[in-house]
């Protein structure tokens, strides 16, 4: 069976840093805290790689459409 290629937590919409010593990751998108990060948790309790990735979009980027 190939590895699986999990996606980077960093630079989604749903990824959050808290305050949270026991649980300083969460990810909106699937309503958990964790640890770790939460594309490797998804991966250990799916076995697949998080389809909820969505990049982040800024002010600018919405309003004239495009990457500037």
């Amino acid at each position: 069976m190939p590895p699986i290629r999990t996606v980077s937590c960093f630079g989604c919409r749903y990824f959050v840093i808290n305050h949270n010593i026991r649980h300083p990751y969460s990810c909106q998108a699937f309503g958990f805290r964790t640890k770790r990060l939460p594309a490797l948790e998804v991966v250990a309790s799916s076995g697949q790689a998080c389809t909820r990735r969505e990049g982040i979009q800024t002010r600018r980027q919405d309003a004239q459409g495009g990457i500037r």
